[in-house]
């Protein structure tokens, strides 16, 4: 099949071409002469499955025959003749014995790193062993490294060597990558002896790893071995090869890899020819971009060949430029493209590395019912049982709030037996409603059973809270224990919260159905069998550990996507084509994306150690760029802006922007219309989105209900209401909408309030007859145990004590001066008091009314906050006068009626003390009261919203309800009947 070489058989393709077909199309080539039988002898080695599936599909297009021996290259190790190698230990089981190492480190030398850095420690240093592995090098060679002109920072990481350096003892088991060397050794050196005499070739890598690089070697060697490398830039003159021999100015080149595999095998670029005649999609535009990622040293080319470069147009005339507004703009734009390939019979691909652009453009195109062919699938962590296992997780080690318990009993995983999952919903509703409304903040065992006691119309109510008792009682308790426990514990509840109440032994609901289930099994399957390798660990450690072991697992989804649109991640797009190809988010930070801070060597000890450099990713991803840049139509997408601040172009994009705009004014025309076609996909994107006929604003309402399904009655602080909002009235009053309280109890201000309210009245209450000598000491005590009965928040219960303990002096001064003037006659009294000639009644819970010796009342109001002003008195807070009128008129339980001697506010906020109001406001704020009611009983009066508010930027219970913001604050109300 090959001409016998006296040196490494290395072959290539340039960028824009098809690579998978034309690797197929360069085989049948070479063996058109031969029997059909002759491409079964071929021994073909690809990196990714993906690849596989398509060299295989590829084969197939041209009927029956026979195919290849198409393999991965992590297949080497199944080879049986290798079968005395032991066995590489599991990934998770070594990062679980690191993660045991490096707390006993810590232990002994706390000063290296926190604690809370374990496993992410532990995971770095695998990551550096898998390297060090991959690239042949052993701690002793870190450990020779001079750091004497390095920080002490550097000095004190390499105390962590030894950590990983019992590793390299010959009793311990390989590990995965240090396995596939010791197979790559094995392989080159049997071949040495006896190559084999059939092809054997190695496509679609690039060498990047040091295993796969010896792997291609070793191949390349063999008398019909060869090796086809992706992407290679032909275009590249010597004295650029030349410049990428320094690894800390060249390493962040797309042909970088190429050079450390040339220096390798001991060949130089001329030595590498092309596999086949395939010419690439745009040979210009391949030109233009490898001119344009020239590395740094040899950027002044850009000014001596950049004007002479051939055919601009014809480079740039099917490139498209889109600088979007925002992700949003630029995730439409390419669904618009993606649709337009879909409709003229393209293939078209999207590559970005950003996951969240690809979810925003999928979302996208549902709108046409087009479902993209993603690789990347879902993270597991995201899944139904991935959420799931780690909401359970979340539970270890605190107590369980109201929302936990909701989320987790919401969870479509949760009681999902068949035909229970209706019963199931229902009742979780009704104890939402009522934890919502009732507490507690923490519910317990206890709390659910004494619900379930009182739904006397669902029998099976008490078996199910007995089944959430038991499950989830005592998790608060689970304290540092072994993995082991953690872990069993964790599945069998999981397991338990699935299946049900009443549910037979052994059911597990769906949660281990469809492919997520089926993949967090193998995951969960995995950890339990590597368990007694963890240690101990806390509850917070654990639900970590829980999430990392993870996030590195992947679901693919069970959806059959369009067969013409594509989402591709940028391995997969390495040999891959299509028609149309979409660069997305082209932004520095994620394509390419930053190299992660290395805790260990920095750049000059790794360059010392014969380690990669950070540069090594970016490396990569330019390799991935170049290569999908030349495809035979492109769009390049970045967002100019994200939602926190301007954005920076990719270098690449940058480069290449430059470029253009300095070669003169014909590649300045040609960035001007690359950028033109794409403010066309922009119009369009933006046109998708306005409506065709501009909306007129929403009315303001002032709806008009019938007068008998007006309220009859509303209370002395509900009066403010509906001067204010009156809509909100009509919501809560006629509509009989309340709002839902918080899911998450917080210690907010009603809350303080409420708490304060009840310690005065306690206190106030048993001191009728006088102040004692230790009144400030009772009242504290008084407020210490209503505070640790009803704010279950220590921080809070702590603050608002030490607030009121604060003004608590100032406020006895002036108790003992209130108690002089008058005595307390009565505390959170109730009353009602009807209007004269209206049906309509006014009703009150006065805080404090008290007694003067001469029979008049005097009435407070405490205000933890600050008090309305004279003038919010005047005219819309009417609390007080018109608690005083009805008082006058007797309308307090238990009072007769008196003549009102003064109305204060008692404030206990930042400014405590006392305001006094006018009691001359309570004879017309009780005609007003008249006219005010009056107006609302009949049919002509209706509920405006927002009619007078303190502030425009104040927000109210119903706004949304009122569509507020659909119409402005400006615009009159439009009354409107309604039945």
């Amino acid at each position: 099949m090959f001409e016998p070489r006296h040196t490494p058989r290395f072959f290539a393709l340039p960028p824009g071409c098809d690579y998978s077909r034309a690797l197929v199309e360069g085989l049948r080539t070479r063996l058109s002469d031969a029997a059909p039988e002759a491409i079964a002898r071929v021994e073909l080695y690809v990196n990714t499955r993906r690849m596989q599936r398509r060299l295989k599909a590829l084969f197939a297009e041209s009927g029956a025959g026979f195919l290849p021996r198409i393999a991965l290259v992590t297949d080497l190790a199944e080879d049986p003749h290798l079968a005395d190698l032991p066995p590489p230990v599991p990934a998770l089981r070594r990062r679980l014995e690191l993660a045991q190492a490096v707390a006993q480190l810590l232990d002994s030398q706390p000063d290296l790193a926190p604690r809370a850095a374990i496993y992410d420690l532990a995971d770095s240093l695998a990551g550096l062993m898998d390297e060090m592995r991959g690239e042949g090098i052993a701690p002793e060679d870190l450990r020779r490294l001079d750091v004497s002109d390095f920080s002490a920072h550097w000095k004190r990481s390499l105390a962590f060597i030894d950590v990983i350096a019992r590793y390299w003892t010959p009793d311990q088991p390989p590990d995965t990558e240090e396995r596939q060397r010791h197979v790559v050794e094995h392989l080159a050196a049997r071949w040495r002896e006896a190559p084999p005499h059939h092809p054997v070739i190695v496509a679609g890598s690039t060498g990047s790893r040091g295993a796969t690089a010896l792997f291609m070697q070793a191949v390349a060697r063999l008398p019909q071995g060869a090796v086809v490398l992706p992407g290679f830039d032909f275009d590249m003159g010597m004295q650029v090869w030349g410049a990428l021999d320094d690894a800390l100015t060249g390493e962040d080149h797309p042909q970088f890899r190429f050079r450390r595999l040339m220096q390798g095998a001991g060949i130089a670029p001329e030595d590498i020819r092309p596999w086949s005649d395939t010419a690439p999609a745009n040979r210009a535009r391949n030109r233009l971009v490898s001119l344009a990622l020239r590395p740094a040293p040899v950027t002044d080319q850009w000014l001596a060949e950049g004007p002479h470069l051939p055919d601009i147009d014809g480079a740039t005339r099917d490139m498209t430029l889109v600088e979007a507004s925002s992700p949003r703009a630029e995730a439409l734009a390419i669904a618009l493209r993606l649709r337009a390939a879909a409709e003229a019979g393209e293939t078209a691909a999207l590559i970005t590395p950003d996951r969240v652009l690809t979810r925003q453009v999928t979302a996208a195109l549902d709108r046409w019912g087009i479902v993209p062919d993603d690789s990347a699938g879902q993270p597991l962590p995201l899944s139904a049982p991935g959420r799931l296992f780690r909401q359970v997780a979340a539970l270890f080690g605190v107590r369980l709030t109201v929302e936990h318990l909701l989320a987790l009993l919401k969870h479509p995983l949760v009681h999902s037996a068949p035909g229970t999952r209706d019963d199931h919903t229902l009742r979780t509703q009704r104890l939402e409603l009522d934890l919502r409304r009732h507490g507690p903040a923490f519910p317990t065992g206890t709390d659910l059973r004494a619900w379930a006691a009182r739904q006397v119309r669902d029998p099976g109510a008490i078996a199910w809270a007995d089944w959430l008792a038991a499950a989830l009682d005592g998790l608060e308790r689970i304290g540092t224990r072994p993995l082991t426990d953690h872990v069993a514990q964790h599945v069998a509840l999981t397991e338990r919260l699935a299946a049900g109440a009443g549910a037979a032994a052994g059911t597990t609901g769906r949660l281990w159905e469809e492919s997520a289930g089926e993949e967090a099994r193998k995951t969960i399957d995995a950890l339990v069998a590597e368990a007694d390798a963890g240690g101990s660990l806390s509850p917070a450690d654990y639900a970590a550990l829980f999430r990392s072991v993870l996030d590195r697992e992947e679901v693919r989804n069970a959806v059959q996507g369009h067969p013409a649109i594509m989402i591709w991640g940028t391995l997969e797009a390495r040999v891959q084509g299509a028609d149309v190809v979409i660069l997305g988010s082209l932004n520095e930070g994620i394509w390419p994306q930053i190299p992660p801070p290395d805790p260990w060597l920095n750049r000059q000890m790794r360059k010392a150690a014969g380690l990669l450099l950070p540069e090594r990713r970016i490396g990569l991803s330019a390799h991935d760029f170049q290569q999908a840049v030349a495809a035979p139509e492109v769009m390049l997408t970045r967002a100019i802006r994200d939602a926190e601040a301007p954005t920076v172009a990719s270098r690449w994009l940058n480069r290449l922007t430059n470029l253009l705009g300095g070669i003169g004014a014909h590649g300045a025309r040609s960035l001007e219309d690359m950028k033109a076609r794409g403010q066309v996909w922009l119009d369009r994107a933006a046109a998708l989105e306005t409506p065709v006929t501009p909306l007129p604003p929403a009315p303001r309402p002032a709806p008009r209900p019938p007068v008998a399904a007006r309220p009859a009655a509303l209370s002395v602080t509900r009066i403010k209401t509906l001067i204010r909002d009156p809509y909100a009235i009509y919501a809560r009053d006629v509509l009989r909408l309340k709002p839902l309280d918080p899911l998450r109890p917080q210690p907010d201000a009603p809350l303080r309030g409420t708490l304060v309210h009840e310690v005065l009245h306690r206190f106030v209450d048993e001191t009728r007859a006088g102040l004692p000598a230790h009144a400030e000491a009772r009242l504290i005590e008084i407020a210490t145990a209503v505070m640790e009965r009803g704010a279950p928040w220590p921080a809070a219960r702590r603050i608002w004590l030490a607030q009121l303990a604060r003004v608590a002096a100032a406020f006895l001064q002036d108790e003992a001066a209130r108690r002089a003037e008058a005595t307390p006659l009565a505390l959170e009294v109730p009353g009602k008091q009807a209007l004269d000639g209206i049906d309509f009644s006014l009703t009150v819970k006065a805080d404090r009314v008290d007694r003067t010796p001469d029979g008049k009342l005097l009435i407070y109001d405490y205000k933890t906050g600050a008090p309305p002003s004279e003038k919010e008195v005047t005219h819309f807070d009417r609390q007080l006068p018109l608690e005083a009128a009805m008082a006058e008129r007797g309308g307090f339980e238990g009072l007769a009626p008196a003549p009102v001697a003064g109305l204060r506010y008692i404030g206990l906020g930042a400014k405590p003390g006392q305001v006094a109001i006018s009691t001359d406001l309570v004879r017309p704020t009780w005609d007003e009261l008249h006219r005010l009611v009056a107006a609302y009983a009949t049919r002509e009066t209706g509920y405006a919203s927002r009619a007078r508010l303190q502030r425009r930027t104040d927000t109210g219970d119903y706004d949304h309800l009122a569509r507020h913001g659909e119409w402005d604050d400006t615009a009159p109300p439009t009354p409107e009947d309604v039945e």
